[in-house]
């Protein structure tokens, strides 16, 4: 008798884009040098499979709110493992400020998950949507527009971050909305 694998039960797999969208846009971009917004995602995954039978949700929206609070519990205790251990590091002032940025981003996330049911499913499929997009861009173009777009960085702030020119920024930008807008269109179909 043949055993064949397991399906993906929960369904938590579909989520790893989103997830990492969010790990992402709640992590300070001067941190990911120490801290990889994969592997707080990868550690989210496993803790989600291995907890699976205390998942009581039935529906897409309530998975991802589920994993949404384990990816921001295991983000706050990276951000304070990092902060542990940034003696060892070093005492850049910069990474302080890069750390309790985050994290107040990551208390606003939390409380901010206060909506209807509803509306926060209809936020959650709109969310898995641009992730999804977002996944399909290239490196620079999607780091471009969560710089600018989430961050609020300058041309030139980013443009240091990735080792190009304002006017290259510009255009990562610029084809990057364009591939986006393409997408999200395409995915309306």
């Amino acid at each position: 008798m043949s055993r064949e694998p397991a399906p993906d039960r929960p369904g938590f797999e579909k989520f790893r884009d989103y997830l990492r969208l969010l790990a992402r846009l709640h992590l300070d971009p001067r941190l990911r040098g120490k801290l990889d917004p994969s592997d707080v995602v990868q550690q989210t995954l496993l803790e989600a499979y291995e907890a699976a039978e205390q998942f009581r949700g039935r529906t897409d929206a309530e998975a991802a709110a589920w994993l949404r609070q384990s990816l921001a519990h295991n983000l706050a205790d990276a951000l304070r493992a990092f902060g542990q251990a940034k003696r060892d590091v070093g005492r850049e002032r910069s990474l302080d400020e890069a750390i309790q940025a985050s994290s107040a981003r990551l208390a606003h996330w939390l409380a901010a998950d206060q909506s209807s049911p509803s509306q926060q499913a209809e936020d959650h499929e709109r969310a898995v949507q641009l992730a999804d997009a977002l996944a399909k861009l290239p490196d620079a173009q999607r780091e471009a527009l969560v710089l600018q777009h989430w961050h609020a960085w300058s041309l030139d702030e980013i443009g240091r971050h990735l080792g190009r020119s304002p006017a290259a920024v510009a255009g990562l930008l610029k084809r990057g909305l364009r591939q986006l807008r393409q997408s999200l269109q395409e995915g309306r179909l």
